[in-house]
């Protein structure tokens, strides 16, 4: 159902620029294509430092005095605004489109007088486990989303996911499918046909979940010969630091350079995709966490660069086996080697996969996820 020129559109996040990840991009995006259809929309973020310079949004924001994380107290000031704000709320429609503030509606829904027009969600993936292991916050969840009009998520994997656990979404969800970032880069130039040495690149947090550890041991089972020719470079902020030692004492037992870039602007990124021959995020299951899809997929597709994966989540709804990149089963080192010594070997399949890859990043936008959420505004807002 669209909405209605005269319900203004409240996205309520904890997870918004200048935080990074695929959420905040999400978010981001999603905000500036539903102001592009026409309507008043209204972003409640974490506060950012003072000396952070805004981008120009084309919504109005609006930063509260929290550091939009899960604890007690973040959801209580969080709550509290919900509350100050019930009356302006109570005729507009709330967007959700993460777990963050989820948590915190789940306690105020018990509050009628804290009801929204319309609420809106958005699921990932690993928040849905998350709910569904939690005996005291499943059956919040379950009256939370009996509430929601209208549910998304970004792939078919996290739509099965959310109704198997909690089938309260049936005939309530709509795919709302990532896409680039709207200031993404890219260059034509064609991959290296000669590149030495070989680059290998991984862009994502220091996170088990990740991968990292998975890929570096699957280049150091290469043939002696090939590790000679290549390089690993790890694009990520440190997130956990044990993690991150095991990370570098690993690359340190590498007849090959590895290289950790640590957290990069996105132009400077835009460089190393350039630099690169090969896409490696061999994600796994951790936990309750899971990879729901993974923009990343998509921006090294768009670059030209061939990827390997794990074949887990969404992971398959952003990589094409054999036709963008190569997936492999989780747990299986050997096929992982495997897979990374077929494409390192072959000049042209990586060429045919990265030139794939180009096409297929671009087949979706945000302006179309944007109205399959919500539609276009009956009548264009006008801004104060």
């Amino acid at each position: 159902m669209p909405v209605t020129s005269n319900s203004s559109i409240h996205i309520i996040t904890h997870e918004f620029y200048p935080q990074r990840g695929g959420i905040a991009t999400f978010t981001e995006e999603m905000a500036g294509a539903t102001a592009g259809l026409g309507h008043a929309v209204e972003l409640w973020a974490p506060a950012a430092k003072p000396e952070m310079a805004e981008k120009p949004w084309p919504f109005r924001l609006r930063r509260l005095c929290l550091r939009g994380t899960h604890d007690l107290t973040c959801q209580f000031q969080l709550a509290r605004e919900l509350v100050r704000n019930r009356r302006r709320l109570r005729y507009a429609t709330v967007w959700l489109p993460e777990p963050g503030p989820m948590f915190t509606l789940m306690w105020l829904q018990a509050c009628r007088a804290f009801r929204p027009h319309r609420l809106v969600l958005t699921f990932h993936g690993s928040e849905i486990l998350k709910f569904q292991r939690n005996p005291l916050v499943r059956p919040l969840a379950r009256r939370l989303i009996r509430h929601a009009g209208r549910v998304s998520t970004l792939t078919h994997h996290t739509r099965d996911l959310l109704l198997r656990h909690f089938p309260e979404a049936a005939g309530k969800i709509v795919l709302t499918p990532g896409a680039l970032r709207t200031d993404f880069a890219t260059t034509d130039q064609p991959a290296r046909l000669d590149p030495s040495p070989l680059v290998v690149l991984t862009v994502g947090r220091l996170h088990p979940r990740k991968g990292q550890l998975q890929t570096l041991r699957a280049l150091q089972a290469l043939p002696a010969a090939l590790q000679q020719r290549l390089e690993y470079w790890v694009v990520g902020a440190e997130t956990r630091a044990d993690y991150a030692q095991e990370l570098q004492q690993a690359a340190a037992e590498s007849a090959f350079p590895v290289r950790m870039l640590g957290d990069l602007t996105d132009g400077a990124l835009d460089d190393i995709y350039d630099q690169a021959d090969i896409f490696a995020m061999t994600s796994i299951n951790y936990g309750a966490s899971i990879e729901g899809f993974g923009l990343v997929y998509l921006e090294a597709s768009a670059h030209g660069l061939p990827v390997i994966a794990h074949d887990v989540g969404g992971v398959s709804e952003a990589v094409q086996h054999e036709q963008t990149g190569l997936l492999v089963p989780p747990d299986q080192p050997a096929v992982l080697t495997a897979a990374f010594q077929r494409l390192l070997a072959d000049a042209g399949l990586r060429m045919r996969l990265g030139q794939a890859g180009r096409t297929w990043a671009r087949r979706n936008s945000w302006p179309e996820s944007a109205s399959l959420l919500f539609g276009p505004a009956v009548k264009p807002a006008i801004s104060s």
